[in-house]
């Protein structure tokens, strides 16, 4: 792959400040086209600060802005919970469409802020009176509630081909469903929809809450599809969180872009050059990944680190000592690559994959299966500018990643999540639907 001078920084980042901001412990490609531009980072992780203006991780309790330029739940520190819900539209009325877009912002105001869903709330309507929030909330903090919303392939095209709300010719280019890939196992039920919505709380039951509240008000125009809960973010948003544990026991995200670079965000995660009301959004893609963790359990230790391309313990990559070492590829144990180039590390890494996306995913345990085994893994969520240039070139490039061995996709969707809502009369979609 060819590579290039850095594009110059912008907002005046300086070129020293952007390369300690993408790539955390890597040294990557910035690919655009054919065309790259070699970064790097070497930090260890005491010098982990980012800049003056990095953003701290915020507490329980905390309310996080509901507007903005782009909306929240894409770059906000990641928290600890998810729910996660696609819905199908069950009505061709462009206008109910409309009016449950601006229900569920209203209604997402008010829970993001730590209130109830509507203005009577759980228990102020009286005794006579059918409550507009469900009540569970009660008493409990905001809590970093962040709601995201996204717009699938069909709310514009239905599979047979009708274009319910006129929407067709609005479409996006890069909003497509994903191709198949190698080894996949997809469940079209847990697959696809018209909307969805993204909850992230730091209390499992405040994101609950706010999907319960959401779908409620959507009765008799959308349907819930499939939802995933998932506890335990994989990846830090923000230099000032820690970097995680995935359920394989290894450090996960460790590479991931993160909300103080700017630059970086704006060239693979910020739409601007696709439909016009899409323009400060991003392309969510979400994949449910089973990980077959009782087999992944009986290999030594050794044949778990080559797998991935790290140390379990430290997360730095092989050959290196801390988890922000460069990775280096050149270094040699005994004659052989430190890092394998069937590891997961070598084969996403940007030099390789050639671009890069902000993850943002959860682990999740829905019980067992009917051999006893956990039914367990990560539900993947990343954000991109364009997923043929992101999730699906990564992907592709993990075509043999000796980590496929332990891990079955079982689902998959895309969704073109629309800017932030900026005042108080916007509204989720608004540039899409309003004529």
């Amino acid at each position: 792959m060819s590579e290039t001078a850095p594009h110059p920084p912008a907002r005046g980042l300086s070129r020293r400040r952007l390369f300690g901001l993408v790539g955390a412990g890597t040294a990557g490609v910035l690919a655009s086209g054919t065309a790259g531009a070699v970064l790097g980072r070497a930090t260890a992780e005491g010098d982990r600060t980012g800049p003056a203006t990095a953003a701290a991780e915020p507490s329980a309790g905390d309310a996080v802005p509901f507007t903005g330029p782009h909306q929240a739940g894409i770059v906000t520190p990641a928290q600890d919970r998810l729910h996660f819900v696609a819905f199908d539209v069950v009505t061709d009325r462009r206008e109910d469409l409309v009016a449950l877009l601006q229900a569920w912002t209203a209604a997402a105001r008010r829970m993001t802020a730590g209130r109830d869903a509507g203005p009577a709330g759980a228990v102020a309507g009286g005794a006579d009176v059918v409550p507009d929030d469900t009540g569970e909330a009660l008493d409990l903090p905001a809590a970093g509630l962040t709601l995201t919303v996204g717009f699938g392939p069909t709310l514009f095209t239905t599979a047979d081909g009708r274009d319910r709300f006129g929407l067709a010719d609005r479409r996006p280019a890069a909003l497509t469903d994903l191709p198949p890939f190698p080894g996949d196992q997809i469940d079209p039920a847990l697959s696809g929809g018209d909307l969805c919505v993204q909850a992230c709380a730091n209390d499992p039951q405040v994101a609950v809450h706010a999907v319960r509240n959401l779908t409620r008000l959507g009765a008799g125009v959308v349907r819930a599809r499939w939802a995933q809960l998932g506890f335990g973010r994989t990846s830090s948003t923000s230099t000032a969180q820690a970097t995680p544990r995935n359920l394989f026991g290894f450090k996960d995200g460790t590479a991931n872009l993160m909300a103080e670079a700017e630059f970086a965000l704006d060239r693979f995660v910020w739409v601007d050059d696709d439909a016009d009301w899409l323009t400060g959004g991003s392309y969510l893609v979400a994949r449910r990944i089973r990980m077959l963790l009782e087999t992944w359990d009986e290999e030594p230790l050794g044949e778990q680190e080559r797998t991935i391309g790290r140390h379990k313990g430290s997360g730095a990559p092989l050959g290196g000592e801390q988890e922000f070492d460069p990775v280096d590829f050149a270094a040699r144990v005994d004659g052989a690559p430190a890092i394998p180039e069937t590891s997961h590390v070598a084969l996403a890494h940007p030099n390789t994959s050639g671009t890069a996306i902000l993850r943002r995913g959860y682990s999740f345990v829905d019980g067992t299966d009917a051999e006893g085994r956990l039914d367990a893994g990560l539900f993947f969520i990343c954000f991109q500018r364009d997923p043929a240039t992101g999730f699906v070139q990564v992907q592709r490039s993990l075509a043999a990643d000796a980590m496929n061995e332990y891990t079955r996709h079982t689902s998959s969707a895309v969704f073109a999540c629309p800017p932030g809502v900026q005042g108080d009369d916007d509204w989720w979609g608004r540039g899409l639907l309003e004529r």
